[in-house]
């Protein structure tokens, strides 16, 4: 890819692409936790579109900015904790309930603001998206400190052996004195406020609340778990493995965008990805059972 630019591999275009893939990792490291337990959450793009949103109207009506974002993280809560009641009440398919929260939140989003974007934000919050401690950008610092508590919940508590239980055998685990519906719930919740923190971090690097933010992100969020080697149907992966996925999709992002490619043409070849890397999985774990 080098070939197409002489600017990406440069130390500085690396550090690039770490800084704008920081919203999707945030969505990531929240889908990590939902595919694990088998579920799926395709509304994380228009969760981040709203708190945004909600964020810039409440500093525009006079709001301290970061009250305002703390309530704009507490939005996107929200939003994962209704996905998870209505997954574990209502009984309806993760793929549904967040197919059509996908659609309300950007509906909500788009109405509240009717259409406008919300900026003239202070300088203090701008460097949240956009400022450098040294030479590594605010933001990356940030989401490097939330990938590590993700990981270390994962890895080292009796929630994250929850989180995996339900993924391999929801009924078994359930037997087993899990509290499943309560896991789910919370691990919606968790997606929704980190993609609520991504929302924030979106609109101090652009410097503005806009309701199309986050249009696409869940295609490069679950892109980049499933390559990071989870399971699409559950059981399995791992915070690592998503940051490396990440890493990726951000490298072909970058690189696509260098070399000219459109949008819709760069949405092609990230779903093509995903498709290869589901399939790739499937034999795998095909092969697996055989031996």
């Amino acid at each position: 890819m080098n070939g197409l630019s002489p600017a990406f591999l440069s130390f500085s275009n690396f550090f690039e692409i770490t800084r704008i893939s920081v919203e999707t990792g945030l969505a990531a490291l929240g889908m990590t936790l939902v595919i694990i337990t088998g579920g799926i959450d395709l509304s994380v793009g228009s969760v981040l579109g709203l708190s945004g949103i909600v964020m810039g109207i409440l500093h525009h009506m006079g709001l301290e900015v970061w009250l305002a974002a703390a309530i704009a993280v507490g939005t996107g809560a929200l939003c994962g904790f209704i996905n998870g009641q209505l997954i574990t009440r209502a009984g309806i398919p993760p793929l549904i309930v967040t197919l059509a929260t996908l659609a309300i939140f950007r509906g909500l989003a788009l109405g509240i603001s009717q259409a406008r974007s919300f900026g003239s934000y202070p300088p203090e919050f701008l460097a949240l998206g956009a400022g450098y401690l040294g030479s590594v950008p605010t933001q990356l610092l940030v989401f490097g400190v939330l990938a590590l508590l993700v990981g270390l919940l994962l890895a080292k508590t009796t929630l994250g052996r929850f989180i995996y239980a339900i993924g391999n055998n929801a009924m078994a685990a359930r037997f087993s004195g899990v509290p499943v519906n309560r896991v789910l719930v919370l691990v919606y919740t968790l997606s929704g406020a980190l993609a609520g923190v991504a929302g924030v971090i979106f609109t101090a690097r652009v410097s503005s609340a806009r309701s199309d933010a986050g249009i696409g992100t869940e295609l490069d969020a679950i892109t980049a778990v499933v390559l990071g080697g989870a399971s699409i149907s559950g059981g399995s992966g791992s915070i690592v493995g998503t940051l490396l996925g990440l890493l990726l999709v951000g490298v072909v992002r970058n690189g696509l965008t260098l070399a000219f490619i459109p949008a819709e043409q760069q949405a092609i070849i990230i779903g093509s990805i995903l498709l290869v890397a589901v399939l790739l999985n499937q034999v795998i774990r095909l092969r697996s059972r055989r031996n």
